[in-house]
């Protein structure tokens, strides 16, 4: 498929058909006349340009590394970024593995080519080549629903539970709305426990709508691993792992947490300085955000990925189905103007073209609680390079890839990508900034009511019950799946409106929880507006 698609061109298809490209019968041999034929065959090409030919070479490449360990340098005096790891392949060999800096700020500890990482949602391209080796070995299809594998599988829509299929949900346009389930992940809840209640979830449209779903990537990994009637963290090690050698890697929390060479996350203090300060546990949404692993592995997978599948010389994963991970399956970014280009995703890839028309393929993965990663491929050149950090994101690692593919392409780099990158980031910052600001508490509040009106169990069918009750006098609330919850203090903010510090990876401060009473009574309801994105954040208060 020379179009870089899995469909044929138009083009193609009336060839097939015998009919040229302007709906005339296509001329067979020798039927071209004569006089004709010299120039036609000195004017024109005999078919048209299939895959850009490759535009590097080993010493464009070697120009690139050859600025690698100074960009790196530079790209941790800027930020003070306390470590990073980084990898490049190039024509089925590992050209590059380094690490930089220390696993833990303060700490002796240095980072090397094996030192294992969260790499946040690089996991979902890890993802869908574990599910392309059960797509090859004819167990499932891409184009299966996966209720046929998963009979609990249900989102709030009839028709789209019974024919969403694993390419819907691996290129994020089930119509799940960006976030789905990852304020229950905050609180603790379980993979099980998520997908069972994503049936709550408001939908946009099926199929042609486009939104970042981690528990809709999920669900799709997590069907696959149903239909070989295995656990998901077992299925990769088995199709994918094991088979590379890459014995680093795992999608358990529990593996990284063993492994004595570990980075540790880090959030930023300013002024450059970091510190380790949270925990992340991704297991709830394994196949989309929870795998470890080290440059040294990851290097391994990028071999097989340039490979169509193939890895050493042997057959490991079915090149049709590596290849339909690869393609277009959703538009991402609409283009937004007749000259500009238009971005995809594929199946666990972000998928776009360049200047000169070949495809790029590449994946960024983000833990707020301290960790960023990238992987960046130029199928048509042979090339890869992934990049680990330890921290929270500032666009570290989808700089340190853009300078180096920038820099093998033209020999130098064209622009400032630590700058650019670390503006983009910004602004993903500022736009996920509450729209209250409950620090600033008006000058004159209107009293709370007594505490005894607030208190109870309020009831909520998607992220169970809260419990709000008196402490030394305060209130607080406590939410969460086991008995204990998570306890939230309550601080007066404005006649029945509290605030409360929010928790986990999409934590932004401080949010309210606005009561609602009947008359002169105690109150009826609560609604964190935090919880309440897609208007599943009210709780009832139970009776009797």
């Amino acid at each position: 498929m020379t179009n870089g698609s899995v469909f044929p061109t138009r083009r193609t298809m009336l060839k097939s058909a015998g009919v040229g490209v302007v709906g005339i019968p296509l001329l067979t041999a020798g039927s071209v006349p004569p006089h004709l034929a010299g120039a036609a065959a000195a004017a024109l090409l005999p078919a048209p340009p299939g895959q850009v030919p490759p535009l590097l070479d080993r010493a464009k490449v070697d120009r690139a590394l050859a600025r690698l360990d100074d960009f790196a340098g530079y790209a941790m005096d800027q930020t003070g970024l306390p470590g990073l790891a980084v990898a490049v392949v190039y024509q089925d060999e590992v050209l590059y593995s380094k690490g930089f800096g220390v696993r833990e700020v303060g700490k002796p500890g240095k980072i090397t080519p094996d030192t294992v990482f969260q790499v946040a949602s690089v996991s979902k391209p890890l993802a869908s080549t574990v599910t392309a080796g059960v797509v090859g070995q004819l167990v499932i299809a891409w184009t299966d629903p996966v209720i046929r594998y998963n009979r609990d599988f249900a989102l709030n829509d009839g028709y789209v539970t019974e024919n969403a299929t694993f390419a819907d949900l691996l290129s994020h346009r089930s119509g799940l709305q960006t976030g789905a389930g990852d304020l229950l992940e905050d609180l603790g809840f379980d993979r099980d426990y998520i997908l069972a209640h994503l049936n709550q979830q408001p939908l946009d449209a099926f199929r042609s709508s486009y939104h970042y779903s981690n528990f809709g990537f999920t669900e799709g990994g997590q069907a696959a691993a149903d239909a070989m009637h295995m656990e998901w963290e077992d299925l990769a090690d088995r199709i994918l792992f094991r088979k590379l050698g890459m014995s680093s890697s795992s999608y358990r929390l529990g593996d990284y947490e063993k492994a004595a060479d570990r980075a540790i996350l880090h959030v930023p203090l300013g002024n450059t300085q970091w510190a380790a300060k949270y925990r992340r546990d991704p297991d709830a949404e394994a196949p989309a955000g929870g795998a470890s692993s080290s440059v040294r592995d990851l290097a391994q997978w990028l071999r097989l990925q340039l490979g169509n599948g193939t890895y050493d010389g042997n057959p490991v994963i079915d090149a049709a189905a590596v290849h339909a991970t690869d393609v277009p399956h959703s538009v991402s970014g609409p283009a937004s103007s007749p000259p500009a280009r238009s971005r995809f995703y594929g199946l666990g890839w972000n998928v776009s073209y360049d200047d000169e028309g070949r495809v790029q393929l590449g994946h960024s993965g983000a833990f707020n609680l301290g960790a960023a990663t990238a992987v960046s491929m130029l199928p048509g050149e042979q090339l890869a390079i992934v990049a680990l950090t330890t921290g929270r994101p500032q666009g570290i690692p989808e700089a340190i890839n853009a300078d180096f593919v920038d820099t093998a392409q033209h020999g130098s780099p064209t622009v400032d990508w630590l700058a650019f990158t670390a503006a983009i980031f910004r602004q993903q910052d500022e736009a996920d900034k509450p729209e209250v600001d409950y620090t600033k508490v008006p000058s004159n509040p209107t009293p709370a009511g007594p505490n005894a009106s607030y208190t109870g169990t309020y009831d909520n069918s998607y992220y169970g019950p809260v419990v709000v009750e008196e402490e030394d006098g305060r209130l607080a609330m406590r939410m969460g799946p086991d008995t204990k919850g998570t306890t939230f203090a309550l601080t007066h903010f404005d006649g029945d409106t509290f605030s409360f510090e929010t928790i986990g990876e999409n934590a932004n401060g401080l949010a309210g929880a606005l009561f609602t009473k009947a008359g002169m009574g105690s109150s009826e309801q609560v609604t964190l507006d935090f919880y309440d994105r897609t208007g599943l954040g009210t709780f009832t208060r139970r009776l009797g």
